[in-house]
């Protein structure tokens, strides 16, 4: 058999393990903020939900709980805007990045079909073109200029994932109308919508975008970031109920079903809102306090206006800037690893400690 593996990429955080090294042996110890993994506890109101539904020895469903299905789509309406979201424009998935990863093949997409993500991007688009065999197909700041001859299926990104970049909600609308007159599927991977900081970012199933109608679009959010809850694996999708019905279908086979105490804490997560205000809270000192100490260091920042990254340089090679900042015990994520256009950036995640964050500025400083 052929192997899988070599349609793909190197995993690419196997090549920060030297530096990661290097970080390590500083005296006062590593400060870790390459990865972007929450470090902050789970919120207790989400810990007890899970537990009181810990006695669950029956098979979850794929399409999740009716109650699941009311706080995601009572979550929709309120916070994206999107007002005529119910049941059959909802679907719970095990984490997003099972999702990007597996969509194309879920599509059935393959040989002769186009896989379109932005030229920075999380690299697992591009892993899932691959293993569906289909062709990865990269653009700039707008996608309406690629042919969109075979292009089948077109990710968004916003917030972006390395640059903190905001689609702006007149761009979202442009975009989505172009995609529908070429009858391509959009999948907008929002997943740091909720940490916009010099921004407001939309979602493309908000009603001026949209026009209240999610043909062709879908959205894509996790609770990893807002409720500090990546071990749980919890997202979900949101639009085009025949998009979201084939999915189901197919998901339903494979087997890939949220686990129900997930589900019960996901549903509490959903319907809180001081959790997601407290923890923004703590980004946003780390992330005033990690820009002020780069920026006085002599780096400058690009875009980094939400989510939970600065985009920052040195103006030299991403790898010089991980090598100087491991040696002051900081470890950062190389700009390549999202595309050959962030040669020259590193992405610096404020998800570490405060004490940790504190340790990185003084070692700026």
């Amino acid at each position: 058999m052929a192997a899988v593996s070599a349609r793909l990429p190197a995993f690419p955080w196997d090549k920060l393990e030297p530096y990661k090294a290097t970080a390590s042996a500083h005296p006062d110890g590593l400060v870790d903020l390459s990865v972007g993994t929450p470090v902050d506890p789970v919120p207790d109101v989400i810990q007890q939900a899970l537990i009181a539904a810990a006695d669950s020895p029956g098979y979850p469903t794929t399409w999740g709980t009716a109650a699941y299905r009311d706080a995601i789509t009572g979550w929709v309406q309120r916070r994206l805007g999107a007002s005529n979201v119910g049941h059959r424009n909802v679907l719970p998935v095990v984490g997003s990045k099972e999702l990007v990863a597996w969509l194309p093949i879920q599509l059935g997409l393959g040989a002769g079909d186009k896989v379109a993500y932005p030229r920075l991007a999380y690299p697992t688009y591009e892993v899932g073109a691959l293993l569906a065999g289909a062709e990865p197909v990269m653009y700039d700041d707008d996608p309406t200029v690629l042919d969109p001859a075979g292009l089948k299926l077109l990710w968004l990104n916003s917030p972006s994932n390395p640059t903190g970049r905001v689609i702006p909600k007149d761009d979202l609308v442009r975009i989505v109308a172009w995609a529908r007159e070429h009858g391509i599927l959009v999948f907008s991977d929002e997943c740091y919508l909720e940490l916009g900081w010099e921004a407001d970012p939309v979602s493309v199933l908000h009603d001026d975008v949209c026009g209240g109608s999610y043909e062709g679009i879908v959205a894509v959010h996790s609770l990893s970031k807002r409720s500090n809850l990546a071990g749980y694996r919890a997202a979900f999708i949101a639009g085009d109920p025949a998009v979201l019905g084939e999915l189901l279908e197919v998901r339903k086979h494979s087997g890939m079903m949220t686990p129900s105490p997930v589900q019960a804490a996901a549903v509490v997560a959903l319907g809180d809102d001081a959790h997601v205000a407290e923890q923004r809270g703590r980004y946003a000192a780390r992330r005033d306090a990690l820009r002020t100490a780069l920026e006085a260091h002599g780096f400058r920042i690009e875009h980094s206006e939400a989510s939970l990254y600065l985009w920052a340089t040195r103006d030299e090679p991403c790898w010089e800037t991980v090598e100087y900042l491991a040696q002051l015990g900081i470890l950062v994520c190389p700009g390549d690893f999202y595309g050959e256009a962030g040669e020259r950036f590193v992405r610096v995640a404020f998800t570490a400690t405060d004490e940790r964050v504190a340790a990185a500025v003084k070692r700026l400083g």
